[in-house]
């Protein structure tokens, strides 16, 4: 009945049921009591008639702090299947969910598996996932449900999730359709009240629609409590008011079935034979006539024994319309009913019911942790020591946001200052690991560290978010001194942890030769090998002039050693970029992110990704560049790094750039500028300029390219970027050069070639000799240009011999400048490099040369995201190795592959291989 009112959402959800394609499902939000759960409950069992099999969890608030609860409650149904999975997807599944040992599960293997169980399930019938109280799942399990929303698309799975007005949760930005319920209109309001109490005196009807005001919840609870409406405080919000309500109807229950009822509300779990064993001991250990909120007054009952208590002793609480009980299960009817109770019940009362549950819980150590704690009278090391135990289970199965908490409980419950500093502090250092800033800073300020060790671990911890974007550069040498400070202390690992996220920062922002230096002279005095790939990568970072010809050095002797480690990978592949070798870069970083996939380390696979596609666009190898930045992009996005979010969109615009897409290249280079101004990140400010200085190239519009290069030379300006501002040399060259600006170019050069004296960074000199070539041409200039190693460079290569062409043809050289224009053109061609390969045909039109039409490559007509999967399967991999590849379910994977072969022309992985086989070159 509560229905009353909604018929356009429940046609809209219905529809949602009878055709999903292509939608995931929605997310309704409203107030308490607004009639989420009733729209939920029909459109579950619309679904069941359409042949939908029904999924449902529904988030406790006492069960927040328990990881993977409402996982476990979604999957307990398909649990079969879970061994089917593939071995790093179950192994994960199973930690997760308690039910096998094993090492400690990324929440995106985690994830992963939830989605191809799911998927598995979906192929032999329809799936409707019902989640609600959304709000109150814990995090991990909520997690993953956001996970599972944004890869359902093409999945014949839908999810209907329910949160509270106002309250936060991670599913909003997971690409569901949102639902908003309001309070009822006034016809609609009356056809229920009349609905529920159709005898009602008119004055009465009148009063209950004004108190109710359109909410549902009050529409159908307040008329069985009519008698009581004069002694309700009208100015009390109605959900106090409805709340007092239930509480004055358990009032008028027996003492048993009260116990019961509270003991019931403070379970987080619904296990009927929980709450009766509890409530059992707890009758048995009460005074009658005591006056407290479980004591008997009056109300007849059964005599008790501790675990005497039969399911009928809560039949008065189901008459009274306060809870259900189904399957061994106690549910509440509505989660106002559930608070009221505790809150009405007296601490003594509500300390004795926790007690009761612990003893009932013998063989759930995380369940009693928690209601010990709640018992707790003041500080008590013997419970917190529990908790920090039930923090290391739950980080151990993944559940980082529930070892956050536990480990807050315990600090709470700390005797002495230190551990409960020690606490909060290796709570904060799980709130930077998943990603938490804000967690993290409250947890560090309420910590009060004290002594070396705390103060250095805070401040470390405060200094890893977003790599020190937004703070001062000022903050470079202070974590410096503090990391100087640390190793003399003899904590050797953090101090590098330190220097490394110190060194970070030289990337995302200009702190200055000074503290650059105070950071170099710490790490050369640190007790750790010279090809330690964390000492390689500070160095690379902190001084890629000064001590480039080392860092490459121990990058080549290092780079037949890839896929050992993905962290070192990450490491090294982030050196090679800063260093120029971009070939280097790409390699190391391509070696990084199989690993980074497999552990699940999604928090750091876009780093290796965006460096990746950085290098491959500078290399040319647009092919590879273009799924990699798009998959960088959306996994910044996913794990909310919005710096190399902007970076990865910064690398997109310069692709399209590349590639002659103007107006696409211009839109994602605002996108991405928008990101890097509002905190001045320079890298994405340097590619976004990049970018610009490429496209005005392209359009003939030379003097605004030669000023958007120029500003990465600018030291006041905000895209100035010590290492990457010598890496586009050669686009700025030929900028100033059709600019008429060469004199403002030398003066440039002058400055650089300071910097190739100490350094072989490989970028640098290319750029330099191309420099050289094209400002004072010779052909012996562009001969040395041409000569040295440009064997993994095709688009140095390409764009060397496009210059060179263009000036023997201006020097009366036609015949000799066919061939470079030619092999230009071919080149340009060959990696999608739309733009220069016009421009390399207009010069060979003038040289009296015709060029046949490029037809788009295969990899132009996919998206970004099909391309990934076509490249995967054109390598071999199955659908299911490319879904647990690209964290997709090989479903999906099949449905992508389905719509790419007509595109290409193809009808087999065989076809589709040799489709593909150009972009491989």
């Amino acid at each position: 009945m509560v229905l009353h009112g909604r018929e356009t959402e429940l046609k809209e959800l219905r529809e949602l049921v009878d055709g999903p394609e292509d939608r995931s499902g929605v997310l309704i939000r409203g107030e308490a009591g607004i009639g989420k759960s009733a729209l939920v409950t029909e459109t579950a069992a619309a679904a069941s008639v359409a042949g939908l099999r029904v999924l449902r969890t529904t988030g406790a608030e006492a069960e927040l702090h328990l990881a993977y609860a409402g996982l476990h409650q979604l999957l307990h149904p398909v649990r079969a299947g879970v061994a089917d999975l593939p071995a790093p997807q179950r192994d994960a599944l199973r930690t997760a969910l308690g039910l096998a040992g094993g090492a400690e599960p990324s929440a995106y293997l985690v994830g992963l598996a939830a989605l191809t169980l799911l998927a598995e399930e979906a192929a032999a019938k329809p799936l409707l996932l019902v989640a609600e109280d959304v709000h109150w799942l814990d995090r991990a399990s909520a997690d993953v449900l956001a996970f599972v929303a944004r890869r359902i698309e093409t999945e014949p799975i839908i999810l209907v999730a329910t949160v509270r007005d106002g309250a936060e949760t991670s599913l909003r930005d997971a690409g569901l359709a949102p639902m908003v319920l309001d309070r009822l209109p006034a016809d609609a309001a009356a056809n229920l009240l009349d609905a529920v109490a159709p005898r009602l005196a008119p004055a009465v009807r009148t009063r209950l629609l004004a108190e109710a005001a359109g909410h549902p919840l009050a529409l159908t609870e307040l008329p069985s409590a009519v008698a009581d409406l004069d002694g309700l405080d009208p100015v009390l919000p109605l959900t106090e008011r409805l709340e007092r309500t239930f509480t004055a109807r358990v009032a008028g229950l027996p003492a048993a079935a009260r116990t019961a009822l509270l003991v019931a509300a403070l379970n987080e779990a619904t296990s009927l034979a929980e709450t009766l064993t509890a409530a059992g001991a707890l009758l048995a250990a009460e005074a009658p006539g005591d006056g407290s909120f479980c004591s008997d007054d009056g109300h007849s009952g059964a005599q008790l024994q501790p675990g005497a208590l039969e399911p009928d002793v809560l039949a008065p609480a189901v008459e009274a319309r306060l809870v259900t009980l189904s399957a061994g299960a106690v549910t509440f009817r509505h989660p106002l009913m559930r608070s009221a109770i505790p809150a009405a019940a007296s601490p003594a009362d509500r300390r004795r019911a926790h007690l009761a549950l612990v003893e009932a819980l013998h063989d759930q150590p995380d369940r009693r942790a928690w209601h010990q704690a709640a018992a707790a009278a003041g500080p008590d090391e013997h419970i917190a020591a529990e908790l920090e135990r039930t923090a290391d289970r739950a980080r151990y199965r993944g559940g980082a946001a529930a070892a956050i908490a536990a480990l807050e409980q315990a600090a709470r419950l700390s005797c002495e200052p230190g551990c409960r500093a020690d606490r909060l502090l290796r709570a904060a250092e799980l709130a930077v690991e998943s990603g938490r800033r804000e967690t993290a800073e409250q947890l560090v300020f309420a910590a009060k560290p004290a002594g070396s060790r705390q103060n250095a671990t805070a401040s470390r911890l405060l200094s890893e978010f977003e790599d020190g974007v937004r703070e001062d550069p000022a903050r470079v040498a202070e974590l410096a001194a503090l990391a100087a400070k640390v190793a003399q202390d003899g904590e050797i690992g953090a101090a590098t942890r330190i220097l490394w996220s110190a060194a970070m920062r030289c990337f995302w922002i200009e702190p200055g030769q000074q503290a650059r230096q105070a950071l170099l002279d710490v790490a050369d005095r640190l007790p750790v090998p010279d090809d330690d790939p964390r000492i390689v990568a500070i160095t690379a970072y902190v001084a890629p002039f000064e001590r480039g010809d080392v860092v490459l050095k121990r990058l080549r002797e290092l780079v037949g050693a890839t896929g050992a480690d993905p962290e070192v990978d990450r490491y090294l592949g982030s050196a090679a970029l800063q260093v120029g070798a971009f070939d280097l870069a790409a390699r190391f970083s391509a070696a990084a992110a199989p690993g980074l996939r497999a552990q699940g380390r999604l928090g750091l696979l876009p780093r290796a990704l965006a460096v990746q596609a950085w290098s491959r666009v500078r290399l040319g190898d647009l092919a590879a560049a273009v799924p990699v930045a798009a998959e960088a992009a959306r996994f910044a996005r996913e794990t909310g790094q919005p710096f190399m979010d902007g970076l990865a969109t910064a690398v997109q615009a310069e692709i399209a750039a590349l590639r002659g897409d103007h107006k696409q290249a211009k839109t994602l280079a605002d996108e991405a500028e928008r990101t890097g101004l509002a905190a001045g990140a320079r890298p994405v400010l340097a590619t976004v300029q990049l970018t610009r200085g490429l496209t005005h190239l392209s359009e003939g519009r030379f003097e605004d390219a030669f000023a958007d290069l120029r500003r990465l030379h600018d030291p006041a300006d905000p895209a100035y970027q010590l290492a990457l501002r010598t890496y586009c040399v050669a686009e700025l060259t030929e900028a100033a050069v059709r600019a008429g600006q060469t004199d403002a170019m030398r003066d440039i050069l002058t400055e650089l070639e300071p910097l190739a004296g100490r350094t072989p960074s490989p970028a640098l000199h290319i750029g330099l000799r191309y420099a050289r070539a094209v400002l004072d041409p010779t052909d012996e200039r562009f001969a040395e240009a041409l000569q040295a190693d440009l064997a993994g460079w095709p688009a140095e290569r390409g764009r060397v011999h496009l210059a060179f062409g263009e000036w023997l043809r201006r020097q009366r050289r036609v015949v000799e400048s066919r061939t470079h224009l030619r092999t230009a053109r071919e080149t340009f061609d060959a990696l999608g490099m739309t733009a220069w390969a016009e421009r390399a045909r207009r010069e060979l039109r003038s040289a009296g040369e015709s060029s046949p039409n490029r037809d788009p490559d295969a990899g132009e007509k996919l998206t970004p995201h099909e391309l990934s999967i076509a490249q995967l399967a054109a390598d071999g991999l199955t659908n299911r190795e490319i879904g647990q590849r690209l964290y997709l379910s090989h479903r999906t994977v099949g449905t992508h592959l389905h719509r790419i072969f007509p595109k290409l022309g193809v009808s087999s992985r065989a076809d589709l291989a040799g489709k593909l086989k150009t972009l491989d070159g």
